[in-house]
């Protein structure tokens, strides 16, 4: 009899038995000692529960869309300052929120699970160069963002960074091969998604090699599962940490803790707040945030019907124009709840291709969607939320992401916000910068965050200069 940590064959079989996966030991006598050992360690980190629930979403058809055309309601967002009264209630949160950051009470957190595949690039997207002259990558932007605002605020601010499965050792040695970008990296908390077992229509698990589960990453959603399990809230009370910043890797403009959006979440005294930016145009890829029957939830745009992507206000404008960039401030206590009720996320099915070990051990790359993938979003926790706070942004100034390879929402796309924002600061700094004839800088233009943080840093360090080519801008 074979035994793993603390499960045996025999347990093994009655496990899968019971859940109707006997087919998953159907390669056992051709495994050596250690793919067996491995094999029994998946076999028993199964969760009956879940296996059981997605099973069950199968049968009951869960895949269908999660809302009714025509119940969802827009909610109302803090929009981008127009008057005198909306700079100075700026200007009150931003305070607000520095005071916040310059205590000690904001922590972030950063989702960085997924990998370059789609921009044909080998390794976690946080490695991805991004930097319009330097090639800097988007980790190192994001920490020295940070390490940018802890020396303004003399503070330390938390860091933590979930990886996946995938990713999580190269994410690891990146930052130590970096020296941490200069953040002490006691305050660097790496800690891995959970992962879900995708299943055929049948509610069959696939094998990914003999020994192998597949398995997939479990959603940004997962982060409520993954912070439990590492006991990371424990870790943010002790630290004294009150407020989350939540962002995604893959976009290069991001205003890490954005003192005002940190501020107004304080003052409305909100669980959980979100940054939304005016959509391109209906068909823009981003979420909606709206109301359905009094609770604030998120509507997937592949989810949002036609007449609602294009439905328009008196004004012209779209009806459901505030589209989510995945741009969040939690509560620490808001975590603390959810963890204290036991409070489980919904889960979203995928139809996707898998690729799969068949019953004679071939490998299988099916051409169409064979199997459902299953997901958790963060944005499912707004229904739990006592309060919630959502704020306009402007794009040009804190969102431009990574999605494609080329075109909208690619690299050549950040580079190019990138400079144009930068751009923008060297102007209010009285700098004359040369724009081509649709308004993007002519020239390359990066400025280090450790140089300045923001617009108003910049005009206080920057001695005169002429710009006449390229201009990269850093500590010396």
């Amino acid at each position: 009899m074979e035994k793993g940590n603390s499960i045996t064959y025999q347990e093994a079989v009655e496990k899968l038995s019971k859940l109707g996966q006997e087919h998953i030991l159907r390669f056992w006598d051709e495994l050596d000692k250690a793919q067996r050992q491995s094999l029994l360690q998946q076999i028993e980190s199964l969760e009956e529960r879940l296996l059981e629930k997605f099973t069950g979403m199968l049968k009951s058809g869960a895949a269908a869309a999660p809302y009714k055309p025509g119940t969802l309601e827009p909610l109302s967002v803090i929009p981008l300052p127009q008057t005198t009264d909306d700079l100075k209630a700026r200007h009150q949160a931003r305070q607000i929120g520095e005071d916040a950051i310059r205590q000690g009470q904001v922590g972030t957190i950063l989702v960085a699970g997924g990998q370059g595949t789609r921009l044909g690039f080998e390794g976690p997207k946080g490695t991805f160069p991004v930097g319009p002259i330097t090639q800097r990558t988007l980790f190192q932007y994001h920490t020295e963002k940070l390490l940018a605002l802890e020396r303004k605020f003399q503070t330390t601010i938390p860091l933590y960074i979930m990886t996946s499965e995938t990713n999580d050792q190269q994410t690891r040695e990146f930052f130590a091969a970096h020296n941490y970008f200069g953040k002490s990296p006691d305050s660097i908390i790496f800690f891995r998604q959970g992962m879900l077992p995708p299943i055929d229509p049948s509610g069959r698990l696939f094998l990914e090699k003999k020994w192998k589960i597949s398995m997939s990453p479990d959603g940004h959603g997962g982060l409520l599962r993954a912070l439990q399990k590492n006991h990371l809230v424990d870790d943010m009370r002790q630290r004294g940490v009150q407020y989350l910043f939540y962002f995604q890797v893959d976009n290069a403009l991001v205003i890490i803790c954005d003192p005002v959006f940190i501020g107004y979440h304080i003052l409305y005294d909100s669980e959980m707040s979100a940054k939304t930016v005016y959509k391109r145009s209906p068909e823009e890829k981003l979420g909606n945030i709206g109301r359905i029957d009094g609770k604030v939830v998120t509507i997937e745009y592949t989810e949002l019907s036609h007449e609602e992507k294009y439905a328009t206000n008196a004004d012209g404008r779209l009806k459901f124009g505030q589209g989510s960039i995945a741009i969040h401030v939690f509560s620490r206590s808001f975590f603390e709840r959810l963890t204290n009720e036991r409070i489980e996320l919904p889960y979203h099915l995928a139809f996707k291709k898998i690729t799969y070990i068949d019953e004679k051990g071939a490998q299988i790359k099916p051409d169409a969607p064979n199997g459902y993938k299953f997901e958790q979003f963060i944005f499912d926790a707004f229904p739990y939320a006592r309060n919630v706070m959502v704020m306009e942004t402007d794009r040009k100034q804190d969102f431009s992401a990574i999605k494609n390879a080329a075109g909208e929402d690619s690299p050549e796309t950040a580079r190019r916000d990138l400079s144009n924002l930068f751009a923008d600061w060297l102007e209010k700094a009285g700098v004359a910068v040369q724009r081509d004839k649709e308004g993007h800088a002519l020239h390359k233009i990066e400025i280090s965050p450790l140089f300045a943080i923001d617009a108003e840093e910049l005009s206080e360090r920057l001695n005169p200069i002429d710009i006449r080519g390229d201009l990269l801008l850093e500590n010396k």
